[in-house]
């Protein structure tokens, strides 16, 4: 059963395999010994793609549910404790900040599991690629995914003291029009992504011209440091250059609005236990920055 969800999930037999630490001809052999006891063909194979039947769908429906309650009846008896692979997606400079410094703790707690960190900021596909969940900043866009929010960034809109001794300190947002932006490109669209600000509960957006543009948070603060343009950043990110006047907050009378931290996990899949004391976690370790360099917990 977990073999056959898992090749559905990850849409290759080599894939689910090698999640599973099986050899392929076991994963193979498993499906052709199911559909002969079942007396269907459960999954459409080309060379290129594995797919499940109608039957096969509904088939796949049913295990999930079935290995949800296994689980969970599993974890409900004195001593169970998680166990097996788990693979997350980070962002990487918010993982580093909050949650890199407590593994240690967590690994010891659960020596069980095995911990697979992948890093990046761009969409990623959790079934296809077989990750159990994300850590991602932004509010959660794909209807497929649960997404469990765990705190909210307060963000600051900053420059570098060259810069401001060139274009003046900005008072408003109707005196931003001689000012420039370091542009920073959306990951889902590549567009560049507007100035915001909140003014009285109503958010504006603004649009300066961006000599230069970045796809990373890094990057990005670095590009201001060298004066080349306004930014908006959680405040967290940049608590070092505040304190040694490498960057300056202005407009801090009309901040950006906060910046939402989820963890994201596909809808379709059960819940494994060591998914959710990950959740759990994850969400501790937040809650432990509340009321710290803008880090808001719900």
């Amino acid at each position: 059963m977990r073999v056959f969800t898992r090749i559905v999930e990850r849409r290759s037999f080599t894939a689910a395999a090698k999640d599973l630490d099986l050899p392929r001809s076991s994963v193979t052999d498993a499906v052709k010994q199911l559909e002969s006891r079942l007396g269907v063909r459960l999954l459409q194979r080309t060379t290129r793609h594995v797919s499940p039947t109608l039957d096969g769908e509904a088939y796949f429906q049913r295990c999930l549910r079935l290995l949800a309650d296994f689980e969970e009846a599993e974890a409900a008896f004195a001593g169970t404790s998680p166990k097996g692979v788990l693979r997350v997606d980070v962002q990487g400079q918010l993982a580093r900040r909050f949650l890199f410094p407590a593994l240690p703790a967590f690994l010891a707690q659960h020596p069980g599991i095995t911990l697979q960190i992948s890093e990046g900021d761009r969409l990623v596909d959790l079934v296809r690629e077989g990750i159990d969940c994300v850590l991602r900043v932004g509010e959660p866009q794909d209807s497929e995914m649960v997404a469990r929010r765990v705190a909210r960034l307060a963000q600051l809109t900053l420059a570098a003291p060259p810069y401001l001794a060139r274009h003046g300190s900005p008072v408003s947002i109707e005196s931003l029009g001689d000012h420039r932006m370091v542009g920073f490109r959306s990951t889902l669209t590549g567009g560049l992504l507007p100035l915001e600000f909140m003014t009285g509960g109503v958010r504006s957006e603004v649009m300066l011209p961006a000599p230069v543009s970045v796809s990373g948070a890094e990057s990005l603060v670095a590009a201001c440091r060298l004066g080349l343009g306004l930014i908006q950043v959680p405040r967290y990110h940049v608590e070092e250059d505040l304190l040694r006047g490498t960057l300056v907050s202005v407009l801090s009378e009309i901040p950006p609005p906060t910046m939402s931290v989820s963890l994201l996990y596909p809808r379709s899949r059960q819940l494994s236990q060591r998914v959710r004391v990950f959740l759990d976690w994850v969400s501790a370790e937040f809650a432990k920055h509340r009321g710290k360099n803008g880090v808001e917990v719900d």
